[in-house]
């Protein structure tokens, strides 16, 4: 069985703190959906962290993820 390990960086746009907000609190709240999701998708780990210094605000995301899972375009769950 092939494992994917992978971590990103992204830049929020400039403004855009409050999206990245309203997003996280969104799926904190609809925690039942997104568990499935990462589970149909093969995600045995996804974590996202933040990083704000005095000028940027960037996302981390690590996951790790066994082959053969569907995209989270494919979801039906209302947490994707």
């Amino acid at each position: 069985m092939a494992i994917n390990v992978e971590l990103s960086k992204f830049k929020v746009k400039k403004g855009k703190t409050e999206i990245v907000d309203e997003w996280m609190n969104f799926l904190n709240q609809h925690m039942e959906q997104v568990l499935l999701t990462l589970k149909d998708e093969k995600m045995y780990i996804e974590s996202i962290f933040r990083e704000k210094d005095a000028e940027n605000e960037y996302l981390y995301w690590f996951s790790v993820q066994g082959e053969g899972g569907n995209n989270v375009e494919e979801s039906h769950h209302e947490g994707r």
